[in-house]
């Protein structure tokens, strides 16, 4: 395929325009196959990863399908992986089409992961101002007592930048451990781990449990479901 420049590239994904790409592409904040991308830079849109603040950026394709994948833990959110390790396009090579996941599932985790073939669709999500809730179920251990409850639904300084306030709730105590609900509009990388280890909390388990109004339900361990057009509208923002 014909190469094009970096900052048209998100023009034509409908992400940022022209002079917001160059301005982000210069503060670092877009990668070009893991390499930090350069203004003026060209790239093969078929064969070039793209990624602006961690995620990648797809072309919009004709044929649209998006996915609701319950990930299981040992998976990386990723489409191939150096290390030999496995992969969420293992669980969906069935689907028909090439599909990618929208933003990241750490690998000891698991839960609801959106995976799409539609670039208009994840472009959309990944930009700041359309944020979805996301929620998410974490057992830690030991017991959270009410200083450390309060401190994890204050502000974070992660990686140099302050996050929005989480929502978190303790749901229950069993065994000497802790479940915990965590609400955030946001999403640092290991952002709740992170957050945890502050208050000397270890996680044991997190499970991503809904993105907005969709949630896991019943859906198996490693299967998907494909999202109905009411459910693609609503993540477009278009839903009537």
């Amino acid at each position: 395929m014909e190469t094009v420049r970096l900052q048209k590239y998100f023009t034509d994904c409908g992400v940022l325009s022209r002079r917001a790409a160059e301005a982000e592409i210069a503060a670092g904040k877009v990668t070009v196959n893991g390499a930090v991308a350069v203004t003026g830079q060209k790239i093969d849109p078929e064969r070039d990863v793209v990624e602006y603040r961690g995620v990648r950026v797809l072309p919009v394709a004709a044929e649209k399908v998006t996915v609701l994948l319950h990930k299981p833990r040992g998976f990386v959110t990723t489409l191939s992986d150096e290390k030999g390790r496995h992969t969420v396009a293992e669980l969906v090579a069935d689907a028909g089409v090439r599909l990618y996941p929208v933003g990241r599932l750490d690998m000891d985790s698991d839960g609801l992961l959106l995976m799409t073939c539609d670039g208009e669709l994840a472009n959309r999500l990944i930009r700041p101002a359309h944020t979805l809730p996301k929620k998410y179920r974490v057992c830690v251990k030991g017991e959270v007592s009410p200083a450390a409850l309060a401190r994890l639904n204050e502000p974070f300084l992660l990686d140099g930048y302050t996050t929005r306030p989480a929502m978190v709730r303790l749901l229950s105590r069993e065994g000497g451990n802790s479940l915990l609900s965590f609400e955030l509009y946001e999403g640092r990388n290991r952002q709740i781990r992170r957050m945890c280890e502050e208050v000397r909390l270890p996680v044991l388990a997190l499970t991503r449990v809904a993105i907005g109004e969709l949630t896991l339900g019943n859906l198996p361990v490693g299967h998907y479901r494909v999202l109905t057009k009411k459910e693609t509208d609503y993540l477009k923002g278009t839903e009537v």
